[in-house]
């Protein structure tokens, strides 16, 4: 089952022309979420391929380089026929200024859209096999940021042993596996666990939005197979970063060491490194030993399972 994340905008408050503000969408087995939408993130949909088949958009916080794409998205809907439902998840007290957004110079969608207010620690989507659950961040507003967290796996079916045991070949082995006994034709009753191994466990997509370094994100992001994390400085200015509300590539790279996370996608880059990350780089990977990459816009990055 996919995963896979295209950063759609990776630069901060200050887009460039080579960043656009924040916006990241997964598409995780058709379910395609979009985590923010800065200026542009219409026109970055269409610069890279990914389609405006969106159901759900999880905001972060209501900086405009965060949610200012959201008029001009929820339109380009509209002129591709949506009719579709789109929910919008923003943190709760913050609704009725992402409906102003959603009805911006007098827009008036054809499609329903639901606005729904979510605290900390709260499970915003439960889906079948997954859920998006908020948490805490330490920005300077009203903030969250967002896990996807998949349900465990069915263990391994040890088909030789099965065998061994006298299962027959057919549904018995699908009995077995979806955690059923059989009782095969000598009355022997064969359980699960000899012949299923342990439960697997499954994905975990850990995006923060805007924040300072946080020991609540570090335990969110705890073995997250991607930690997408505030970036916004390098060592050069770590006190602005403390003052704005923001992280450098070095405390994204502490926290996603303390979690144990697999990779760290560091984003949100100011405009004031232009091109050049390659101090955001050097800082992050001498604190971290999984991997830490800058992405650019547009680049896209499938999630494996933490078994493969």
């Amino acid at each position: 089952m996919s995963m896979r994340v295209t950063f759609l905008g990776t630069g901060g408050a200050v887009p460039t022309t080579e960043r656009n503000p924040s916006s990241v969408l997964v598409n995780r087995e058709g379910d395609r979420l979009l985590f923010d939408a800065g200026e542009g993130t219409q026109r970055q949909m269409m610069r890279f391929g990914t389609g405006f088949t969106i159901s759900d958009i999880f905001v972060t916080h209501l900086h405009g380089d965060h949610v200012l794409g959201l008029p001009g998205l929820i339109q380009t809907f509209d002129f591709n026929d949506r009719e579709q439902a789109l929910s919008i998840y923003t943190p709760a007290g913050t609704e009725e200024d992402v409906d102003a957004l959603v009805h911006a110079a007098d827009n008036r969608p054809s499609f329903p859209v639901h606005v729904y207010g979510v605290g900390p620690d709260e499970a915003a989507v439960r889906r079948d096999d997954y859920e998006i659950r908020t948490f805490r961040t330490d920005h300077d507003t009203n903030s969250l940021g967002y896990a996807l967290i998949e349900d465990d796996r069915k263990g391994r079916f040890d088909r030789e042993k099965a065998e061994e045991l006298g299962v027959p070949v057919g549904p018995k082995f699908s009995q077995l596996h979806e955690g059923d006994p059989v009782e095969l034709d000598d009355g022997t009753t064969v359980e699960p666990e000899q012949v299923v191994g342990e439960a697997r466990p499954g994905r975990r997509f850990v995006y923060t939005g805007d924040t300072r370094p946080s020991a609540r994100v570090a335990e969110v992001a705890a073995d997250a197979d991607l930690l997408v994390h505030d970036a916004t400085f390098a060592d050069d200015r770590a006190e602005r970063a403390g003052d704005t509300g923001h992280s450098t590539a070095r405390q994204a790279a502490e926290i996603a060491s303390r979690a144990d996370a697999e990779r760290l996608a560091l984003t949100h880059i100011s405009s004031r490194y232009a091109g050049d990350v390659s101090d955001h780089l050097e800082e992050a990977r001498e604190v971290f030993d999984g991997e830490a990459f800058v992405p650019d816009d547009g680049e896209t990055h499938d999630v494996p399972y933490p078994d493969e």
